[in-house]
C-alpha cells in the first residue's frame, strides 16, 4: 500500500527541541544527515525552504546560488530523493518584520518579491516547478496598521509578478489564520483560491492545506481539502494534529482526533489523490521531551497512522453506510464508523 502514496517532510521536522520558552533539548543534526533519514523512513520527497536548499543565500551571488542548488539536486538524486517544492522564507529576515508582499515599506515589498524570484530560480535548478507561499507575516497585529483592501491588492500583484517571472512555475498558497501575526490576510483555502481565481493565470495557482491551520480557523480539515479537491487545486497537504485552538502544535497525525484524521484520509482516497502523484506531506515535530535516539518517531508514527487509516477507509462497509444514509439513520451511521475505527 505504501507505493500508492508518495510521502514528504521538511528538514525542519527533525529539530533540537528549542521553543520560545527554552533552549534546545537535543543535538542539532546536520542537513546532510537529515536527508539520509528520508529513505530509512520510507519518504521520497523533500520539502525545502529556499535557505534549506542554499544556506546564507542572501550573501551569495546568483551564480553561487545556482551552483549550490544543482549540487543539492545531485545529492538528492544519489539518495533516491526528489524535491517536492521550494518556499521562500520571508518571515525570519528583518525586511519581513511587517510582512513582505503587504509591507507598508515599498523597499520591503521589493525585497520579498526579489527573494521569491530567487526561490523560483532555485526551484528550476532543482528541477521542480512548485513554489509554496506561506504568507506568514502577511497580516497585522492591529487592524489600523494596514489597509486590508490594499494588502489584498498587493498580494495579487505579487503573485502575478511571480507568474510573469517564470511561465512554468506553479504556486501553491498555504493558508493560516494567525501566528506569527495576530490576524492573517489569507486564513483559509477559500481565501487562497479566491485570490488564485483573480490572478493572470489561475490554472497555475492552487493550494496546500495543513491540518492544524484549518483547525485553528475552527474548520474541518477534510472539508477544506474537499473544497480544494473539487477544483483540482489541492496540490499538497501538510498532515499533523492539533489540541484545541492554540498555537500551531504540529502533533503526530491522528494523535489527538483520530476520527478527523480518518476523514482527511478518506477524502483523499475518494478523490483519487494518490493517482495524481502529488505528495502526502507531513509537518510534524517531535515533543520537546523526546530523547535524541527517538526524535524521528513522530514521522514514522504519522506515516503509519496514515497508512492504517487508508486501510480503514478502503475497508469501510460502504453498503452499510449507504443504507444508513438512505434511511437517514445517522445514529447508526455514527456507530458504523466508530466500530470500524475501533476494530482490529
Amino acid at each position: 500500500m505504501s507505493e500508492s502514496y508518495r510521502f514528504s517532510f521538511g528538514p525542519w521536522n527533525i529539530h533540537g527541541g528549542a521553543d520560545p520558552f527554552g533552549p534546545a533539548t537535543r543535538n542539532e543534526i546536520a542537513f546532510a544527515e537529515k536527508l539520509k533519514s528520508y529513505q530509512e523512513l520510507g519518504f521520497e520527497g523533500v520539502q525545502l525552504h529556499d535557505d534549506d536548499a542554499v544556506p546564507n543565500l542572501a550573501n551569495k551571488s546568483a551564480t553561487e546560488i545556482s551552483a549550490e542548488a544543482r549540487q543539492l539536486k545531485s545529492f538528492l538524486a544519489d539518495n533516491g530523493l526528489v524535491p517536492e517544492f521550494v518556499a521562500p522564507r520571508l518571515w525570519e529576515d528583518p525586511h519581513g518584520i511587517d510582512g513582505g508582499f503587504t509591507a507598508n515599506d515599498p523597499n520591503c515589498r521589493k525585497w520579498a518579491l526579489d527573494r521569491s524570484k530567487r526561490a523560483i530560480d532555485i526551484a528550476n535548478d532543482l528541477g521542480v516547478n512548485l513554489l509554496v507561499l506561506w504568507c506568514a507575516r502577511e497580516g497585522t497585529y492591529i487592524r489600523e496598521a494596514k489597509c486590508a483592501r490594499t494588502a489584498y491588492a498587493r498580494l495579487l500583484e505579487a503573485v502575478n509578478s511571480l507568474l510573469e517571472y517564470d511561465s512554468k512555475i506553479r504556486i501553491a498558497i498555504e493558508p493560516k489564520p494567525n501566528e506569527p501575526v495576530d490576524q492573517a490576510y489569507l486564513p483559509t483555502i477559500g481565501h487562497a483560491l479566491a485570490l488564485a481565481g483573480q490572478t493572470d493565470d489561475p490554472l497555475r495557482v492552487g493550494g496546500l492545506i495543513e491540518t492544524a491551520h484549518a483547525q485553528l480557523t475552527g474548520l474541518d480539515p477534510s472539508d477544506e481539502m474537499a473544497f480544494a479537491l473539487q477544483m483540482d487545486k489541492l496540490w499538497s497537504v501538510h498532515l499533523n494534529d492539533q489540541n484545541g485552538l492554540k498555537f500551531d502544535q504540529d502533533k503526530t497525525f491522528g494523535s489527538v482526533n483520530l476520527r478527523a484524521a480518518f476523514n482527511q484520509v478518506r477524502v483523499l482516497e475518494e478523490a483519487g489523490y494518490a493517482r495524481t502523484g502529488r505528495f502526502v506531506g507531513l509537518d510534524v515535530k517531535a515533543m520537546r521531551t523526546q530523547s535524541q535516539d527517538k526524535a524521528h518517531l513522530h514521522l514514522a508514527n504519522s506515516k503509519q497512522v496514515f497508512l492504517r487509516l487508508v486501510e480503514k477507509s478502503r475497508s469501510l462497509p460502504l453498503n452499510v453506510v449507504e443504507d444508513c444514509v438512505k434511511r437517514r439513520d445517522y445514529e447508526s451511521l455514527e456507530m458504523v464508523v466508530l466500530n470500524h475505527l475501533m476494530s482490529g
